[in-house]
């Protein structure tokens, strides 16, 4: 296969998924109107795993047809860092002082879970020895459970928090309906659409992905990290860049850490559709740099969520969106070194 083509496939999956992702926030916004469910919790919870949709569909596809585990573990971990710099994109779209000054503290209990998640599969990945032998049924990593009940009490914890924090708001202020004229029935039908496409190209993706690693001569484990989580990321993107717009800073915080804990919880389902063995004992350990990196980055975030610094650093960028951009640009250049 010639590379303009694989070039020009990768493109296609990338059209697709910007498009229908960007109509899937929306649409999503307007259910959780109609539900009462409340944007908040769509932001961290119900967003947060339909933008994450992608990374889902293209880490099965890579483990049952494509049986490249490196692209879909390096998808996962690799779509986590970049969530983190899309937290500096935001920051970008907010003038006033740094974004995560001004958002909830809420946000600390998901970068939190986060953090422990990442911890979890990244000694999944490094553990060795015994430690490295515990499995359950015999392909199943003893990491991977730890992780699926991770993200459930995470869910219990911040739905808790946030229906504490939805009955105070609800006692000062009255709620306004922003889609009153929008039906509920073809909602959900345009909502079904628009996933459908989204799970079509992602679907897609792990082939080309596999293509372009053979054409360009490049590392699996580099291909999933850079180019697949760059793309299956373009929904969490969207979603920022349109909520900044709308001023809903907390919806595009609670998005991107959201999706971060649930990116890192579908380790733990790749694990029981991959039966060659624990997923994260057959990848490269190059992986659990990504996972450590991820962890490092999180914690930047959750220190300036603290502290709440009131003047930029820099003249677009505060100095949390600075350290998550540089992090991750050295991290780039060391993955095309090792390439």
């Amino acid at each position: 296969m010639s590379s303009w083509l694989v070039w020009l496939q990768f493109f296609g999956c990338t059209g697709i998924i910007l498009f229908s992702g960007s109509r899937l926030s929306r649409y999503a916004d307007i259910l959780a109107e109609k539900t009462g469910l409340g944007r908040t919790w769509i932001g961290l919870v119900g967003l947060a795993v339909v933008t994450s949709l992608p990374e889902l569909v293209t880490g099965s596809s890579a483990i049952l047809w494509v049986h490249a585990p490196d692209i879909a573990v390096g998808n996962l971990l690799g779509a986590c860092v970049l969530n983190l710099v899309i937290l500096a994109v935001a920051d970008l779209y907010y003038p006033p002082g740094p974004v995560l000054s001004v958002a909830d503290r809420g946000h600390l209990l998901a970068a939190s879970f986060g953090v422990i998640m990442l911890g979890v599969a990244a000694l999944g990945i490094l553990a060795r020895g015994p430690l490295g032998q515990l499995n359950l049924g015999g392909y199943v990593g003893l990491s991977s459970p730890i992780l699926v009940i991770c993200y459930l009490l995470a869910m219990r914890a911040t739905y808790r928090y946030q229906r504490r924090e939805m009955a105070a708001w609800r006692v000062e202020h009255e709620e306004e309906l922003r889609y009153a004229g929008s039906p509920f029935s073809r909602t959900a039908v345009n909502f079904g659409v628009h996933a459908l496409l989204v799970m079509g190209a992602a679907i897609w993706l792990p082939w080309v992905a596999e293509n372009m690693a053979k054409v360009m001569g490049w590392h699996l484990t580099m291909v999933g990290t850079i180019f697949v989580a760059a793309v299956t990321t373009l929904p969490e993107l969207v979603v920022t860049i349109s909520a900044m717009r709308l001023g809903a800073i907390d919806l595009a915080v609670g998005d991107l850490l959201g999706s971060l804990m649930v990116n890192v919880a579908m380790l733990g389902i790749m694990d029981l559709l991959y039966t060659a063995g624990p997923l994260l004992k057959v990848v490269s350990v190059k992986n659990a740099g990504t996972a450590i990196l991820a962890i490092v980055m999180t914690g930047i975030a959750a220190a300036e969520m603290m502290y709440r610094p009131q003047k930029k650093t820099f003249r677009w960028f505060s100095l949390a969106a600075f350290a998550l951009v540089f992090l991750y640009a050295v991290h780039i250049f060391a993955q095309m070194l090792a390439a």
